[in-house]
């Protein structure tokens, strides 16, 4: 038996590009921990209570985490679980391996993964701390990202416009995406890329292609019976569409966006659209960004990265995290725990 069929998986992706659906893919596959949360270590608890292996941080960091409802969903016993964090956690990603390691004994799996999206923007420290992690990075189509991004309203525009809420969301994501892939690279053994229209439209040919690299057996049949969360139920932002005969959630955008309006999507993230594979819909001729828009994509890129240097690089992710940054994070994640959690 090798250590690659242990390895803990991390899904990750830009909010809103399926992450959720294959992590709720992969604990349908079977053998796989059965933790219905994103766990947040990386991108919120770190930054906020600082190094867990330091003994005031960790204490404070588990005097919150275990009434919270992120721990009651592992059924772990607190106790139990305190003294492991106490006995063995270092770091960040010993903290994660602790509490998941702690959900596959109690549930008698090999295995387990993870899905906060944000993790996406810690792959260095994730392996520094977790060597055997490996990735699988799902993309989507940041057309329909945006819609979805937009329609939650996770991403703060400079201007309350609907349109601004949806160019601020497509540059988020081109951004978000664009951070994971250059991290992939440098761990390109343990890290693959999937395409969610591949994921929904061609299901069982996809996650065949990925069992050599996970080194477990997705079976599709076996998947759709056991029918976990989204896989069962979809996870969209489009209310009443659950209903429809047809659920289908790849290419929304083609029916959502004026030809105006998608000329200026596409004239700023188009570039990066084409990257991944995209065709795009607007005449060549009209894909030239004006110099109002070039200034805000640039003034947005600035945006994101300040956020995130402030946040995980420097003592000021304590304030960044103990606000409405965190509140709001949690209360987003909260609602999806619910939705996911009231189905197989």
């Amino acid at each position: 038996m090798s250590a690659r069929n242990l390895a803990p998986v991390f899904v990750i992706g830009s909010p809103r590009s399926g992450t959720t659906l294959f992590y709720h893919m992969l604990l349908s596959a079977g053998d796989f921990a059965v933790y219905r949360a994103e766990a947040n270590v990386f991108n919120m608890l770190a930054p906020r209570f600082g190094d867990p292996g330091v003994a005031r941080n960790r204490e404070a960091l588990l005097a919150e985490w275990l009434p919270s409802e992120f721990f009651k969903r592992a059924g772990l016993d607190a106790a139990e679980f305190r003294a492991r964090v106490s006995a063995g956690c270092r770091n960040a990603g010993d903290f994660l391996r602790i509490f998941m390691e702690s959900i596959a004994e109690k549930q008698k799996v090999r295995r387990w993964s993870e899905c906060t999206p944000d993790n996406l923007l810690f792959l260095d420290e994730i392996k520094r701390t977790i060597p055997d992690a490996i990735f699988v990075h799902i993309i989507r189509d940041g057309r329909d990202v945006a819609l979805s991004l937009a329609q939650q309203g996770w991403i703060r525009p400079f201007s309350r416009s609907p349109q601004q809420k949806v160019l601020a969301s497509a540059l988020f994501w081109e951004w978000i995406v664009a951070q994971g892939r250059e991290s992939g690279r440098r761990y390109a053994q343990d890290y693959r890329e999937v395409s969610f229209e591949a994921l929904i439209t061609r299901p069982r040919e996809t996650l065949a292609a990925l069992e050599p690299f996970l080194e477990h057996d997705l079976n599709y049949d076996r998947i759709q019976q056991t029918g976990i969360g989204s896989v069962s139920r979809p996870n969209t932002s489009f209310r009443g569409e659950t209903q429809e005969a047809e659920f289908n959630p790849v290419g929304r955008w083609k029916k959502s966006y004026t030809a105006e309006e998608l000329a200026r999507l596409e004239s700023l993230i188009g570039g990066f659209l084409g990257e991944l594979g995209y065709a795009l819909e607007s005449p060549r001729e009209s894909l030239h960004a004006n110099p109002a828009d070039q200034l805000l994509r640039a003034l947005y890129r600035l945006r994101f990265e300040m956020r995130h240097w402030l946040k995980a690089g420097t003592p000021l992710g304590r304030v960044f995290t103990n606000t409405d940054l965190l509140r709001d994070f949690h209360a987003a994640d909260q609602d999806r725990m619910e939705q996911s959690h009231s189905t197989r």
